[in-house]
């Protein structure tokens, strides 16, 4: 990003970034729903000869730009001599991993609650797969001013067929100003504790909560132990 001459993305993600990274760059930064607009704006940014950088929350292979980019180029005949350099980040799930304990140490499934580009439907049928094969559940986007009641819904299909002592963990701002850390159970869960900002982790049936963490068994000891 330091080779940048122009930093393209959501304003929110622009405004975390240090100054020294902006400074001297032309800065372009569209609010929420433009995900399309700020991809061709840093297709044209690119085209007009400029090195130029796309900002995204953690991986921008996880729920972000990556793939648009790709889609949009493929639709491009002027576009194929563009290199397009995918930089590995901290996905949001490994952040707040991290910090509730060792939640994800077997198999798990992440799972979008937002439902604005995937019907309500589907996510349901998915939320039910995953709860049914004991998977450790990462949910993104959980729930946001318009869209307050998902995860009051998806919190009761996993009810259907998870212990309701079931560990659960809630991270906001995950390794950002302003994070905060909460391990709770299915039972206790309060869905209004949680924002766009959140990232909620839920355990399979062999995730305990040990001195305050969330720990979900490998197998390790049950079987070398």
């Amino acid at each position: 990003m330091t080779r940048s001459q122009s930093i393209v993305g959501y304003k929110t993600y622009i405004e975390l970034l240090e100054k020294d990274i902006l400074e001297g760059k032309e800065i372009v930064s569209t609010g929420m729903t433009r995900e399309i607009d700020r991809c061709n704006q840093a297709i044209r940014q690119v085209k007009a000869g400029k090195n130029t950088s796309i900002v995204c929350s953690g991986d921008a292979g996880i729920y972000a730009m990556a793939g648009l980019v790709y889609e949009l180029l493929s639709e491009q005949e002027d576009s194929t001599d563009i290199r397009v350099e995918i930089i590995p980040g901290i996905p949001a799930l490994s952040a707040a991993a991290s910090l509730l304990g060792a939640p994800v140490m077997h198999d798990f499934a992440s799972i979008s609650l937002s439902d604005l580009l995937i019907s309500w439907d589907t996510i349901k049928n998915r939320l039910n797969a995953a709860a049914l094969a004991d998977f450790v559940l990462v949910l993104y986007n959980p729930r946001s001013k318009k869209r307050d009641w998902q995860l009051q819904e998806a919190v009761a299909i996993l009810k259907q067929h998870q212990d309701t002592d079931t560990p659960i963990g809630i991270v906001r701002n995950a390794c950002r100003q302003g994070e905060t850390v909460k391990v709770t159970t299915l039972a206790e869960f309060d869905p209004q504790e949680v924002d766009m900002l959140s990232i909620v982790i839920v355990g399979n049936s062999q995730t305990r909560i040990l001195n305050g963490k969330m720990v979900t068994s490998r197998g390790y000891m049950e079987k070398y132990g």
